[in-house]
């Protein structure tokens, strides 16, 4: 799943939180990125910081609500794309990072 923001210490911070809850296996900060897009009826380009984080389907809502919660912009873009296929071991570790006590 992904979000992005403005800058780069606010994606850090997101994604080192949700790592730390538990709620993804880890995260990763790209960028900067171009973002193209149309917002609030308008036409817009804009350099932005992109956190991944992998983690379970079943985590998925719990890593939307943190996100959503905590993000520094109002409606932030949160997606996730489903695995079609990985390692069995990443698939292991993924789900072995992210389990509750």
């Amino acid at each position: 799943m992904t979000t992005a923001t403005e800058h780069h210490d606010d994606a850090v911070a997101l994604a080192g939180a949700v790592v730390q809850a538990r709620l993804a296996a880890s995260a990763q900060v790209v960028g900067p990125v171009t973002s193209v897009f149309w917002h609030l009826g308008e036409y817009g380009t804009g350099q932005e910081w992109q956190a991944v984080f992998i983690t379970t389907e079943d985590r998925y809502p719990e890593v939307e609500r943190y996100l959503a919660a905590h993000h520094p912009w109002q409606n932030p873009q949160i997606t996730a794309v489903s695995v079609t296929a990985a390692a069995p071991a990443c698939i292991a570790w993924a789900q072995t990072a992210v389990k509750t006590a």
